[in-house]
Protein backbone atom coordinates (compact mmCIF):
# COMPACT_ATOMS: atom_id res chain seq x y z
CA UNK A 1 0.00 0.00 0.00
CA UNK A 2 3.09 2.22 1.02
CA UNK A 3 4.03 1.77 -2.70
CA UNK A 4 1.33 2.50 -4.21
CA UNK A 5 0.53 6.00 -2.03
CA UNK A 6 3.72 6.71 -3.06
CA UNK A 7 2.91 6.48 -6.36
CA UNK A 8 -0.18 8.09 -6.70
CA UNK A 9 1.81 11.22 -5.14
CA UNK A 10 4.43 11.04 -7.45
CA UNK A 11 2.08 11.14 -10.51
CA UNK A 12 1.61 14.55 -9.99
CA UNK A 13 5.06 15.30 -10.67
CA UNK A 14 4.59 14.11 -14.06
CA UNK A 15 1.15 15.84 -14.63
CA UNK A 16 2.17 19.12 -15.70
CA UNK A 17 4.84 18.15 -18.17
CA UNK A 18 1.97 15.46 -19.84
CA UNK A 19 -0.86 18.59 -19.67
CA UNK A 20 1.24 20.74 -21.46
CA UNK A 21 2.98 18.57 -24.19
CA UNK A 22 -0.60 16.74 -25.40
CA UNK A 23 -1.51 20.33 -25.14
CA UNK A 24 -4.73 19.48 -22.67
CA UNK A 25 -5.72 22.40 -21.46
CA UNK A 26 -7.77 23.52 -24.08
CA UNK A 27 -9.81 20.41 -22.64
CA UNK A 28 -10.32 21.24 -19.30
CA UNK A 29 -11.37 24.91 -19.85
CA UNK A 30 -15.26 23.85 -19.21
CA UNK A 31 -14.50 21.14 -16.79
CA UNK A 32 -12.57 24.11 -14.70
CA UNK A 33 -15.56 26.46 -15.11
CA UNK A 34 -17.68 23.87 -13.75
CA UNK A 35 -15.12 23.62 -10.71
CA UNK A 36 -15.68 27.29 -10.16
CA UNK A 37 -19.17 27.87 -10.33
CA UNK A 38 -20.07 24.90 -8.21
CA UNK A 39 -17.13 25.48 -5.63
CA UNK A 40 -18.90 29.32 -5.48
CA UNK A 41 -22.16 27.66 -5.35
CA UNK A 42 -21.81 25.44 -2.33
CA UNK A 43 -19.98 27.95 -0.58
CA UNK A 44 -22.61 30.96 -0.95
CA UNK A 45 -25.15 28.26 0.72
CA UNK A 46 -23.13 27.13 3.34
CA UNK A 47 -23.04 30.68 4.73
CA UNK A 48 -26.71 31.51 4.01
CA UNK A 49 -27.60 28.53 6.22
CA UNK A 50 -25.13 28.55 8.63
CA UNK A 51 -26.64 31.62 10.18
CA UNK A 52 -30.39 29.85 10.41
CA UNK A 53 -29.09 26.72 11.33
CA UNK A 54 -27.01 28.08 14.18
CA UNK A 55 -29.99 30.80 15.14
CA UNK A 56 -31.82 27.29 15.64
CA UNK A 57 -29.20 25.55 17.89
CA UNK A 58 -28.86 28.79 19.88
CA UNK A 59 -32.50 28.78 20.40
CA UNK A 60 -32.58 25.76 22.80
CA UNK A 61 -30.61 27.74 25.31
CA UNK A 62 -33.44 29.30 27.32
CA UNK A 63 -31.20 31.37 29.17
CA UNK A 64 -30.22 34.87 28.94
CA UNK A 65 -26.54 34.17 30.32
CA UNK A 66 -24.00 33.64 27.68
CA UNK A 67 -26.79 33.98 25.19
CA UNK A 68 -24.60 36.17 22.95
CA UNK A 69 -21.65 33.70 23.74
CA UNK A 70 -23.87 30.11 22.46
CA UNK A 71 -25.07 31.98 18.90
CA UNK A 72 -21.80 32.86 18.05
CA UNK A 73 -20.36 29.26 18.58
CA UNK A 74 -23.62 27.95 17.32
CA UNK A 75 -23.13 29.61 13.65
CA UNK A 76 -19.20 28.84 13.80
CA UNK A 77 -20.28 24.90 14.16
CA UNK A 78 -23.00 24.97 12.04
CA UNK A 79 -20.62 26.75 9.17
CA UNK A 80 -17.68 24.30 9.73
CA UNK A 81 -20.52 21.30 9.53
CA UNK A 82 -22.29 22.68 6.04
CA UNK A 83 -18.70 23.00 4.30
CA UNK A 84 -17.40 20.40 5.18
CA UNK A 85 -20.46 18.45 3.96
CA UNK A 86 -20.40 20.80 1.33
CA UNK A 87 -16.55 19.68 0.19
CA UNK A 88 -17.80 16.07 0.10
CA UNK A 89 -20.58 16.86 -1.88
CA UNK A 90 -18.45 19.13 -4.29
CA UNK A 91 -16.28 16.15 -5.56
CA UNK A 92 -18.92 14.31 -6.40
CA UNK A 93 -20.62 17.05 -8.58
CA UNK A 94 -17.75 18.02 -10.16
CA UNK A 95 -16.83 14.32 -11.33
CA UNK A 96 -20.34 13.91 -12.72
CA UNK A 97 -20.69 16.92 -14.38
CA UNK A 98 -16.82 16.75 -15.76
CA UNK A 99 -17.26 13.17 -16.68
CA UNK A 100 -18.41 13.87 -20.73
CA UNK A 101 -15.35 15.53 -20.77
CA UNK A 102 -12.90 13.37 -18.53
CA UNK A 103 -13.07 10.07 -20.27
CA UNK A 104 -11.75 11.51 -23.69
CA UNK A 105 -8.47 13.40 -21.86
CA UNK A 106 -7.75 9.93 -19.92
CA UNK A 107 -7.83 8.21 -23.25
CA UNK A 108 -5.42 10.80 -24.48
CA UNK A 109 -3.53 10.20 -21.90
CA UNK A 110 -3.36 6.21 -21.58
CA UNK A 111 -2.45 6.03 -25.37
CA UNK A 112 0.22 8.62 -24.88
CA UNK A 113 1.68 6.54 -22.03
CA UNK A 114 1.60 3.45 -23.58
CA UNK A 115 2.87 4.57 -27.40
CA UNK A 116 -0.07 2.94 -28.87
CA UNK A 117 -3.70 3.73 -29.77
CA UNK A 118 -5.60 1.59 -27.18
CA UNK A 119 -8.57 -0.61 -28.37
CA UNK A 120 -10.42 0.13 -25.50
CA UNK A 121 -12.97 2.96 -26.67
CA UNK A 122 -14.84 5.83 -24.87
CA UNK A 123 -17.98 5.37 -23.93
CA UNK A 124 -20.68 7.97 -24.81
CA UNK A 125 -21.57 10.86 -22.88
CA UNK A 126 -24.77 9.82 -21.44
CA UNK A 127 -22.84 6.28 -20.18
CA UNK A 128 -19.95 8.11 -18.43
CA UNK A 129 -22.19 10.45 -16.95
CA UNK A 130 -24.40 7.40 -15.76
CA UNK A 131 -21.52 5.45 -14.62
CA UNK A 132 -20.36 8.25 -12.61
CA UNK A 133 -23.53 9.19 -10.85
CA UNK A 134 -23.01 5.42 -10.02
CA UNK A 135 -19.82 5.58 -8.86
CA UNK A 136 -20.80 8.96 -6.97
CA UNK A 137 -23.84 7.77 -5.22
CA UNK A 138 -22.32 4.99 -4.00
CA UNK A 139 -19.12 7.05 -2.76
CA UNK A 140 -20.80 9.67 -1.68
CA UNK A 141 -23.56 7.81 0.37
CA UNK A 142 -20.22 6.24 2.40
CA UNK A 143 -18.53 9.13 2.94
CA UNK A 144 -21.45 11.23 4.58
CA UNK A 145 -22.20 8.02 6.78
CA UNK A 146 -18.54 7.71 8.27
CA UNK A 147 -18.24 11.63 8.11
CA UNK A 148 -20.88 12.59 10.36
CA UNK A 149 -19.88 10.44 13.51
CA UNK A 150 -15.96 11.07 12.79
CA UNK A 151 -17.32 15.39 12.80
CA UNK A 152 -18.97 14.84 16.19
CA UNK A 153 -15.70 12.90 17.44
CA UNK A 154 -14.15 16.02 16.42
CA UNK A 155 -15.96 17.99 19.16
CA UNK A 156 -13.98 16.08 22.13
CA UNK A 157 -10.96 17.68 23.26
CA UNK A 158 -7.71 16.03 22.44
CA UNK A 159 -9.82 13.47 20.00
CA UNK A 160 -10.49 16.15 17.50
CA UNK A 161 -7.35 16.10 16.39
CA UNK A 162 -7.18 12.50 15.42
CA UNK A 163 -10.95 12.35 14.19
CA UNK A 164 -9.47 15.76 11.99
CA UNK A 165 -6.57 13.23 10.34
CA UNK A 166 -9.13 10.42 9.93
CA UNK A 167 -11.07 12.66 8.13
CA UNK A 168 -9.00 14.24 5.68
CA UNK A 169 -7.78 10.61 4.48
CA UNK A 170 -11.03 9.45 4.38
CA UNK A 171 -12.09 12.30 1.77
CA UNK A 172 -8.83 11.61 0.29
CA UNK A 173 -9.72 8.31 -0.67
CA UNK A 174 -13.02 8.54 -1.99
CA UNK A 175 -12.00 11.73 -4.22
CA UNK A 176 -9.06 9.51 -5.71
CA UNK A 177 -11.56 6.94 -6.43
CA UNK A 178 -13.47 8.70 -8.49
CA UNK A 179 -10.91 10.62 -10.24
CA UNK A 180 -8.84 6.60 -10.95
CA UNK A 181 -12.56 5.67 -12.56
CA UNK A 182 -12.46 8.15 -15.58
CA UNK A 183 -9.68 5.66 -16.22
CA UNK A 184 -11.22 2.47 -14.96
CA UNK A 185 -14.58 2.76 -16.99
CA UNK A 186 -12.63 1.73 -20.25
CA UNK A 187 -10.97 -1.39 -18.67
CA UNK A 188 -13.48 -2.75 -15.82
CA UNK A 189 -17.21 -3.04 -15.19
CA UNK A 190 -18.48 -1.45 -12.09
CA UNK A 191 -17.84 -4.45 -9.50
CA UNK A 192 -14.47 -4.78 -10.97
CA UNK A 193 -13.89 -1.16 -10.69
CA UNK A 194 -14.67 -1.28 -6.85
CA UNK A 195 -12.25 -4.09 -6.27
CA UNK A 196 -9.60 -2.75 -8.64
CA UNK A 197 -9.57 0.24 -6.17
CA UNK A 198 -9.36 -1.40 -3.09
CA UNK A 199 -6.76 -3.44 -4.13
CA UNK A 200 -5.07 -0.26 -4.64
CA UNK A 201 -6.37 1.98 -2.50
CA UNK A 202 -2.98 3.36 -1.66
CA UNK A 203 -3.15 5.20 -5.18
CA UNK A 204 -6.59 6.58 -4.49
CA UNK A 205 -5.23 7.84 -0.77
CA UNK A 206 -2.19 9.51 -2.69
CA UNK A 207 -4.19 11.05 -5.54
CA UNK A 208 -6.78 12.46 -3.32
CA UNK A 209 -4.40 13.77 -0.73
CA UNK A 210 -3.15 16.19 -3.24
CA UNK A 211 -6.67 16.82 -4.04
CA UNK A 212 -7.85 17.94 -0.70
CA UNK A 213 -4.40 19.77 -0.38
CA UNK A 214 -5.51 21.75 -3.94
CA UNK A 215 -8.76 22.89 -2.17
CA UNK A 216 -6.83 24.69 0.57
CA UNK A 217 -5.05 27.10 -2.00
CA UNK A 218 -7.85 29.83 -2.15
CA UNK A 219 -9.28 29.99 -5.71
CA UNK A 220 -6.66 28.90 -7.56
CA UNK A 221 -6.54 25.53 -6.31
CA UNK A 222 -10.27 24.79 -7.06
CA UNK A 223 -9.37 26.42 -10.96
CA UNK A 224 -6.26 23.72 -11.10
CA UNK A 225 -7.61 20.55 -8.84
CA UNK A 226 -9.20 19.07 -11.85
CA UNK A 227 -6.66 19.20 -15.01
CA UNK A 228 -4.09 17.61 -11.89
CA UNK A 229 -5.53 15.01 -9.75
CA UNK A 230 -7.67 13.52 -13.17
CA UNK A 231 -3.82 13.76 -15.35
CA UNK A 232 -2.03 12.36 -12.21
CA UNK A 233 -4.77 9.84 -11.26
CA UNK A 234 -4.77 8.77 -15.02
CA UNK A 235 -0.92 8.11 -15.32
CA UNK A 236 -0.64 5.96 -12.09
CA UNK A 237 -3.46 3.59 -12.87
CA UNK A 238 -2.62 3.30 -16.26
CA UNK A 239 0.81 2.17 -14.62
CA UNK A 240 -0.96 -0.64 -12.83
CA UNK A 241 -2.96 -1.66 -14.93
CA UNK A 242 -0.16 -2.31 -17.33
CA UNK A 243 1.74 -4.21 -14.47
Amino acid sequence: MISNLIGGLKAYLEAYEVISRLKLWRFFMIPMLISVVVFLSIVLISISFSEVIGLYISSFWSWDFGKETINTISKILSGIILISIGLIVFKHLIMILSAPFMGPISKKIEDDFTGVTSKTQVSSSSTLILRSIKISSRNLFRELLFSLPILLLGLIPFIGFFSFILLFLMQAYFAGFGNMDYTLERHFSYQKSIQFVKVNKGIAIGNGLVFMLFLLIPFVGVIFIIPFSVTSATIATVKIINQ
